[in-house]
């Protein structure tokens, strides 16, 4: 039964991996259940469609603070095709009117800067701030110093992966060919493996030269999508420190590419498009 409120919202996306996105500055959000609520709208079937729920909040250190919610209600650290987003919709609604935008997040603090032609947003490039290489910050279990091809066996079979954190963590896998099966089965294993006790999202790359790697992957909380921000900046450092690329790679996703650079002063950069879907009202329960 409806209660006869609803909360407005705008469908967003970055090359294929879509949220909703609620702007907590106009919204009424006081007693409402995110977890919850990120089930209920995330589902494609019953709900708007997408695989998380972002909220737009006050901060006190940034021009805003980003929450994001998963389609299963687990609550994510950031998300790289979310804060692009973030960017375009303050900026083209005139909420925050600067090229460079603050974005605090439970990762920290991050920085999209807009790349505008005629008035609008071109693309966005995010400082997506240093990766985190040591076990402890994945975190993952084991002896101290970086996970870099380190064996790692699935119902014994052994594979090679590298660990890398975005401010949230991330298992990426090496392989000649992508192999869409496997993404399907070895991806939730690996998500819940014992190894990472706060689950992990999991990239599965092909090399195609030194400036180019293909991607898939399995989102923790989200399963599988189009498109990952942090999971191509992961997998860039990863890729670079298993010697196969330079420092700047073009990753090819399902929908479109993001360019990685993992510049001098230890930071990634993200560039990539960000798109409205649509704007609607959604009717709350009692």
């Amino acid at each position: 039964m409806w209660g006869g409120m609803e909360l407005r919202f705008t469908k967003v996306q970055g090359l294929g991996n879509d949220f909703i996105l609620v702007n907590g500055l106009e919204e009424e959000l006081k007693d409402l259940d995110f977890s919850g609520l990120a089930v209920e709208m995330c589902n494609r079937h019953f709900g708007v469609g997408a695989d998380g729920l972002v909220l737009l909040l006050p901060s006190d250190r940034a021009d805003i603070y980003m929450r994001i919610f998963n389609s299963d209600g687990s609550e994510a650290e950031m998300c790289g095709n979310a804060i692009r987003c973030v960017a375009k919709y303050l900026y083209e609604r005139g909420l925050v009117r600067k090229e460079k935008i603050e974005v605090d997040t439970p990762a920290g603090i991050r920085v999209p800067e807009l790349l505008l032609e005629a008035g609008r947003v071109r693309a966005v490039r995010v400082d997506m701030g240093e990766p985190r290489l040591e076990r402890h910050e994945i975190p993952m279990t084991g002896p101290a110093g970086q996970v870099v091809d380190e064996p790692l066996e699935i119902d014994g079979v052994e594979y090679r992966i590298t660990a890398v954190s975005m401010g949230n963590p991330h298992c990426i896998l090496f392989f000649p060919h992508l192999d869409e099966e496997l993404l399907k089965t070895l991806g939730p294993r690996l998500e819940v493996h014992e190894a990472f006790p706060r689950r992990t999202n999991v990239e599965f790359v092909q090399v195609i030269s030194r400036d180019e790697i293909k991607m898939r992957v399995w989102e923790r909380g989200a399963g599988l999508t189009l498109a990952c921000g942090t999971g191509a900046c992961a997998a860039a450092v990863a890729a670079f420190l298993n010697g196969y690329t330079g420092r700047k790679v073009t990753v090819h996703l399902t929908a479109g590419d993001l360019n990685i650079e993992w510049a001098e002063d230890n930071h990634l950069y993200m560039t990539g498009p960000a798109e409205e879907v649509f704007s609607g009202a959604y009717p709350l329960k009692k």
